[in-house]
């Protein structure tokens, strides 16, 4: 037996028979062409058969993986007319008097490359992307069919050097066990499909990929990342209780679906789910998220190489709505950061880009942009329960500034007959002890406050959240962290606001009953945390909950 160390990113046990996934290699010569103009209508023609695949794709993918996460394949199709990327390929045709399918060689290599460099982790897996709609358009110009559906992949374990949205879509999640793939992240799209497709998923094994062997016998746990080759009777024994177990405490979790999130002693509170995109709205639907508590609306400028327009938010705004039919949904305003930067803004490199020019301050700084967004909410305000939230606010004056910025988008609203809503609910983010000290005066000109525990961690206790050095209980559970929570909470509930926390304490099931003794209203923590942090509030009983309170704040 050998065992196979990566990075489990979809959870589950799978076993199976190892299929090797090769793609053709697609052969691009450098021809020299005399009418570039010819050339570019290949490349057009290219580019709307490409369009049609998309389409077919999109249409697999709705009965795969749900509306929400077919909105993948429109990734695509905006990177097919993306400005950029066309002129990149038509100056290159023009310039060189080469053919079409080397100038979208050199486009993909040039633009993957650029997306692979970049710090955000999200951000370099769109790389991948860039590549796998090149190449359908090469396919194309070439006129070589599509990569068909390998029927005999079925029930195999798929391992491939990398898998791109596409692929994992036409595999299908009736014929594939597990994914395990060279390259890859938990951030990569594939690996949101694997977590929708309910499918285990493997992927960084690196150089190990190269001496697997096509139909040996694996077994892949997709929760701690490793691969068992040619498994012996023990480890076998030993994954069937772990799969049985696993599938026994995925049943009992579901059971949970419909529930009031109600501690035994009659507390309730409200969960909800953070979403980075439209891409992960089904998943939170099917974890009977309560709304929509975070919806990360930086992820549309990350994956963008311009502006989104103010149409294109809007498009997506309402539809997260829609999805939630009257369920609540807080959309957080763009929130540039240390580990979500783009060049669109350019922001220089900064030693520590977690402090400085990030967030509201930057929207406040460009108020043409801050517009567009405030526009597309309000308008979309009508298509269901809404409410804003702002990042990194740390003075009584930014929040007025922002505000009065609101009212002249309402104003304007008003005057072109466009219609809004007037309840829309209005909060910040608690992401700085600046913010905590002053979150009395703050609570007089919110709805709400949301606490972003990562960056207050991070701030109150100097120890970077991307730092794995600093990834301990004893950090997240420091005493002057928890009582700036209860302090944040007090100063809320003084003025008729409500809070929330929508960090990764949130999800921390240790410390529930504490943050509801201090008055936390909400959490909003990723879908799959949602079932287990309910079942944790069914079973707490707060009615010595103060006590408890008082020993951890001051023992």
């Amino acid at each position: 037996m050998k065992i196979i160390q990566g990075k489990g990113v979809s959870g589950g046990i799978a076993f199976g028979r190892i299929r090797l996934y090769r793609r053709a290699d697609i052969s691009v010569n450098q021809l020299r062409i005399d009418d570039p103009d010819e050339e570019l209508r290949r490349f057009d023609a290219a580019k709307q058969q490409a369009l049609q695949q998309l389409d077919r794709l999109y249409e697999r993918a709705l009965t795969e993986v749900g509306e929400e996460n077919a909105q993948i394949f429109d990734v695509h199709r905006m990177l097919l007319d993306d400005p950029d990327y066309n002129d990149s390929v038509e100056g290159t045709i023009r310039s060189l008097f080469v053919n079409a399918e080397y100038a979208v060689s050199v486009a993909s290599d040039d633009f993957s490359e650029m997306f692979a460099a970049m710090e955000d982790e999200y951000m370099r897996e769109r790389s991948a992307d860039v590549r796998d709609v090149s190449r359908r358009i090469m396919r194309c110009l070439l006129d070589l069919s599509e990569d068909a559906d390998d029927d005999s992949c079925g029930g195999s374990v798929i391992c491939a050097d990398d898998l791109s949205p596409s692929e994992t879509v036409q595999l299908g999640r009736e014929t594939v066990l597990a994914f395990c793939t060279a390259q890859g992240s938990a951030n990569s799209h594939t690996a949101i499909l694997a977590r929708t497709m309910n499918i285990p998923a493997v992927t960084g094994i690196g150089e190990e990929f190269f001496y697997l062997k096509g139909g040996e016998e694996v077994i892949v746990d997709g929760a701690s990342g490793t691969l068992y080759i040619d498994p012996d009777l023990r480890t076998k024994k030993e994954m069937l209780r772990k799969r049985a177990a696993e599938m026994k405490r995925r049943e009992s979790l579901m059971t949970l679906r419909g529930m009031d999130n109600v501690t035994k002693d009659g507390r309730r509170v409200n969960v909800l789910a953070n979403v980075a995109g439209l891409q992960d709205v089904s998943a939170a639907i099917d974890n009977d998220c309560g709304g929509i508590g975070l919806f990360r609306s930086e992820f549309m400028y990350l994956e963008s190489s311009d502006y989104p327009t103010e149409e294109y938010q809007f498009r997506i705004y309402k539809r997260v709505l829609e999805s939630m039919k009257g369920k609540r949904v807080i959309i957080r305003t763009l929130d540039i950061a240390a580990d979500k930067q783009t060049e669109l803004f350019g922001s220089d490199r900064r030693d520590n880009p977690a402090l400085g020019f990030r967030a509201i301050r930057v929207c406040l700084n460009r108020p043409d942009i801050f517009r567009t967004q405030l526009r597309a909410l309000m308008r979309a305000s009508v298509y269901g329960s809404l409410g804003i939230m702002f990042p990194m606010i740390i003075s009584v004056e930014e929040i007025r500034e922002t505000k009065a910025l609101l009212a002249q988008v309402r104003e304007e609203l008003k005057a072109e007959g466009i219609p809004y809503r007037d309840d829309v609910e209005i909060g910040i983010m608690i992401e700085t002890p600046a913010a905590v000290m002053i979150s009395d005066l703050l609570a007089k000109e919110v709805d709400f406050f949301s606490i972003g525990s990562n960056d207050l961690t991070q701030y109150t206790l100097a120890a970077d959240r991307l730092n794995p050095e600093f990834d301990s209980h004893s950090y997240v559970h420091h005493k002057a962290l928890l009582r700036m929570i209860k302090m944040t909470a007090d100063n809320a509930h003084k003025e008729g606001a409500w809070v929330g926390i929508c960090g990764e304490l949130g999800g921390d099931t240790t410390l529930t009953g504490l943050f509801i003794a201090m008055g936390v209203d909400e959490f909003s923590v990723s879908p799959s945390q949602i079932l287990p942090l309910r079942e944790r509030i069914l079973g707490l009983d707060m009615s010595g909950g103060e006590k408890v309170l008082a020993t951890t704040l001051n023992g």
